[in-house]
């Protein structure tokens, strides 16, 4: 029995140490503080083996061109973060419409700035991965952003030689919003926007909640789905060397990842 005034002396012992529960990898994502969707999808998609480390970047809860650029600034400090001395393989950035508005190269540099020993990934770096993956060019693309965000959106993709056959945005302001949407309102704005012509229906955006109705979606157009947060965990596995087929998130995941753009 310990007493006050004590102190205590353990008996040496010998811990049965492994590899933890990333023996497999560890992968690191920097998220939005307002994002209520990202946190929870990667969670669900990691296989077993597979280490999730998460760390967020103070953000406005006004998604606007001028506010997604400030992102940058933090990026640095915010891969510093994501546990160094397990060094994850892949760190990346987790917001889609940040991603453009401050570009992948940017975003890679100041990863890599944080943390050199990592591959540097952003959101929409997976999303043009998978895309090219399924073999999809020509794409309709839901968000639920401003239509300056969407322009700015459709204009990258555009560079990045994908056909935008249409682009919708449901004009809301917050990130609280984004992740207030109900799942089976994007199944129904998903078909709403799509066209037979379409090779993929692109659903964008790290914050909704989009992954929970992305088969049903697939079933009922009968054509690939990508998800912004589907997307970024398929390359970020493939780009780590786990080649796992998933079940309940897409066809994406029945694909080894020939696609891959090569990163810093």
């Amino acid at each position: 029995m310990f007493r006050s005034g004590q102190t205590v002396q353990s008996r040496p012992r010998t811990p049965w140490m492994g590899k933890g529960t990333a023996h497999r990898a560890s992968l690191g994502f920097i998220l939005m503080s307002t994002d209520l969707a990202c946190e929870a999808d990667l969670f669900a998609m990691a296989p077993e083996g597979v280490g999730v480390h998460i760390t967020r970047l103070r953000t406005d809860d006004y998604t606007t061109n001028e506010t997604l650029a400030r992102h940058i600034d933090h990026m640095a400090d915010a891969a510093g973060r994501l546990q160094p001395d397990m060094k994850p393989a892949v760190i990346a950035y987790c917001c889609t419409s940040g991603s453009i508005v401050c570009r992948e190269e940017n975003v890679f540099r100041e990863i890599h700035k944080g943390a050199p020993y990592t591959r540097p990934m952003s959101i929409v770096t997976g999303v043009m991965d998978a895309l090219r993956e399924v073999g999809a060019k020509r794409i309709v693309v839901g968000t639920p952003y401003l239509d300056d965000i969407n322009t700015a959106e459709a204009e990258y993709l555009l560079a990045a030689g994908f056909d935008i056959l249409d682009i919708q945005g449901l004009q809301l302001e917050t990130g609280v919003e984004f992740g207030q949407v109900e799942p089976d309102y994007w199944k129904e704005f998903a078909l709403e926007i799509d066209r037979p012509d379409a090779d993929a229906i692109f659903l964008s955006c790290s914050g909704t909640r989009t992954l929970e109705v992305v088969e049903e979606i697939e079933q009922a157009a009968g054509k690939p789905v990508i998800t912004s947060n589907q997307a970024l965990m398929w390359s970020c596995l493939r780009r780590a060397g786990i080649a796992d087929q998933l079940n309940g998130f897409g066809q994406l995941f029945n694909h080894p990842g020939r696609a891959l753009t090569p990163t810093l």
